[in-house]
């Protein structure tokens, strides 16, 4: 396969003239492409002319395009590069004596106007740390010690495994306040996170966008650099060396990857060789009015190609096990965040973006083809169908799905005061109306703790007793779900304060006892999903669950069985989500036996109240829930109590 897994690239050799096949011609203008970070860029060399560099670059449009650099003083008319007479707008060219470290951009001149601009490569390997924003020329390498995770890793992220992520800002997980408070590298990140994640049991970390962005406050959303890892944080290969470090620890690693839009800064990909070139010329479908920034042009097909070739390059050199797709619903929909009159209809008058469409499947079926043991995740907020289900079944072909519907509808309930739960307790019980027409995540993200919407603790109501054991309370009705969690750093302590990506996270508050019993809650519940194949084997089929009671509303207490498939032991879920505890309990149960208590929020090491069933007991041939056993239980204030049942007889 070309760029394998984790090879190391060769430095080619040979001319300009030489250097695209026709092969590779032919499919970058198809949109087939998927590894034109080989081709296009800089590339070190060795030719006739002796070592240096190779650059090459799309600019259909252009009159002329010249590399300036701090080689040549930056002059623009030192390094002309020679357009291809195929008609690809390709532009090359071989520049001997130079090498690693040297800072470049493209001078071009548009062809009709006359336009002059100086662009930062989009396919460069490096960048400078912004706010500065010449590319770099580099060759990352790294000599990897994953093999055991990388021959492994896809049972770890498929459908039957328990996946639990991490969802991870690199610059405010943790900072040196003795230092001013600077965020840390990338390799003191790897010294300190896959400890950290180990310890606390999550199965992935994922990072919110790495790839190169000029303005730190749009979190890596605002992406230039789709071939360049950030350079706050190190150079390439120290990024690799964090991914190693994890993937060493038994840790998965996500990237946030961001192909529905672009900033426009004035160095970066729009008006590229003075025309509309990646981004539609009709604001109407070339401009976000949410975002400012531009949208693609998905029915270009050379944009088609360096976009897969983009999810390529990550998952090929730097061993990702997953890419977590921003932005999905705003690429299938032409009318996304805009009013009528705001947004041109397609061909046949809907508001479906076709041109996204074809893009997001052949990107996924790029993906599997050559990965079959990664995953991508769609974050798509509608109710657009299949989108976790296969191109050829007539799915947008992503492997998993965010579940907004159900981020938005719990934190909604559990943000209501305990008292008025009961009038809404459809929303608890909606989501299983839908939990397997997609492979779902079930995320509590970065989203859901900025711009005003306080940290997931600091939403819960009454008094500070009451927040954490609410909390504790969604955190475990999360982990019994059905479906994959994340959740988003910080969340597993409560911290009180929101987000911010200016600041560490507030570690200090793990001097205290609620935090403490907060971390250590979310410790225990990956070790359940983990361990009990109940709990997350058949996630994503209905086999995996079923309910025992749904209709108590009166007392706002749900209950519902887990199973890893027919047949299988269950486990007991019950959750109160009243600050009411409820003695004599009773609930019809499947099986006679002992029901051992195998979790409890309300237990005084999580800093709760202490009360519960005292490890477990044993049915009572008393009928209920149209089962002839039940148990008869206590039920602790905001809490769920859950339940391995005994073997089948026989068994």
């Amino acid at each position: 396969m070309p760029g394998g897994r984790g090879a190391r690239r060769q430095a080619p050799i040979g001319s300009t003239d030489a250097w695209f096949s026709a092969e590779d011609i032919y499919l970058f203008r198809e949109g087939r492409h998927v590894r034109l970070y080989e081709k296009l860029g800089a590339h070190l060399v060795r030719s006739a002319d002796g070592a240096g560099v190779h650059f090459a670059v799309w600019a259909p449009n252009a009159r002329s395009v010249s590399v300036v650099g701090d080689f040549s003083g930056w002059r623009k008319d030192a390094h002309p590069l020679r357009v291809r007479d195929d008609g690809s707008g390709l532009w090359a060219g071989f520049i001997a004596g130079i090498g690693p470290g040297a800072l470049y951009k493209y001078h071009i001149v548009a062809r009709d106007t006359g336009y002059e601009v100086e662009k930062a490569d989009p396919f460069a390997f490096c960048a400078e740390e912004p706010p500065r924003t010449a590319s770099v020329v580099c060759d990352p390498a790294h000599i990897w010690r994953d093999a055991a995770w990388m021959a492994g890793r896809g049972a770890r992220i498929g459908l039957s495994a328990p996946v639990s992520i991490y969802e991870v800002h690199a610059g405010s997980w943790r900072r040196v306040p003795e230092q001013g408070g600077r965020w840390l590298t990338y390799r003191e990140l790897a010294a300190v996170l896959p400890a950290y994640v180990v310890d606390m049991g999550f199965t992935h970390v994922e990072f919110m966008p790495l790839t190169e962005h000029p303005f730190y406050g749009s979190w890596g959303y605002q992406t230039t650099g789709y071939f360049a890892p950030t350079a706050r944080f190190g150079a390439p290969q120290d990024l690799m060396a964090l991914i190693d470090a994890l993937h060493e620890a038994g840790v998965g690693v996500i990237l946030d990857w961001v192909p529905s839009h672009f900033p426009t800064d004035r160095h970066g990909l729009g008006f590229f060789d003075g025309t509309h070139l990646f981004e539609h010329a009709d604001p109407r479908r070339g401009y976000h009015p949410e975002w400012h920034s531009s949208l693609f042009n998905f029915g270009r097909h050379e944009v088609r190609s360096i976009l897969a070739s983009s999810a390529l390059y990550w998952l090929d050199r730097f061993h990702i096990d997953g890419l977590r797709v921003d932005g999905v619903a705003s690429m299938l929909y032409r009318d996304y965040a805009r009013a009528p009159g705001e947004w041109v209809p397609n061909a046949h008058g809907g508001r479906e973006d076709e041109e996204a469409i074809q893009f997001l499947r052949e990107l996924n079926e790029a993906v599997y083809r050559h990965y079959p043991d990664v995953q991508t995740i769609a974050e798509e907020s509608t109710a657009w169908p299949q989108v976790s289900r296969p191109v050829y079944a007539g799915g947008l072909g992503f492997g998993y799905k965010w579940n907004m519907g159900w981020m938005h509808d719990t934190l909604d309930y559990m943000e209501k005061d305990p008292i008025h739960r009961k009038y809404h307790q459809g929303q608890l019980t909606f989501s299983l109306w839908y939990a397997f027409q997609e492979n779902f995540v079930l995320p509590l993200s970065h989203d859901e703790t900025v711009y005003g919407k306080g940290s997931l603790v600091g939403k819960m109501p009454g008094d500070d007793w009451q927040k954490f054991a609410n909390l504790r309370l969604l955190l475990a009705y999360m982990f019994c779900h059905p479906g994959k969690k994340l959740l988003f750093m910080g969340a597993e302590f409560a911290q009180w304060r929101e987000w911010t990506h200016d600041g560490s996270l507030d570690w200090h508050l793990l001097d205290y006892a609620p935090h403490q019993g907060m971390q250590h809650l979310v410790r225990d519940l990956n070790r359940l999903y983990r361990e009990e194949p109940a709990l997350h084997a058949a996630d994503a089929e209905p086999v995996g669950f079923r309910w025992a009671d749904a209709a108590d509303s009166e007392q706002s207490v749900v209950s519902f069985y887990r199973l890893s498939g027919p047949g299988a032991d269950p486990i007991l879920v019950v959750c109160n989500f009243t600050p009411v505890p409820r003695h004599n309990y009773r609930i019809g149960v499947v099986r006679p036996g002992f029901w051992t208590e195998i979790l409890n929020t309300d237990a005084t090491v999580y800093a709760g109240s202490g009360q519960g069933n005292l490890g477990g007991l044993d049915t009572v041939p008393v009928a209920a829930h149209g089962e002839l056993q039940s148990l008869n239980l206590v039920l602790p204030p905001l809490a769920v109590v859950g339940f391995k049942a005994p073997p089948a007889p026989g068994t």
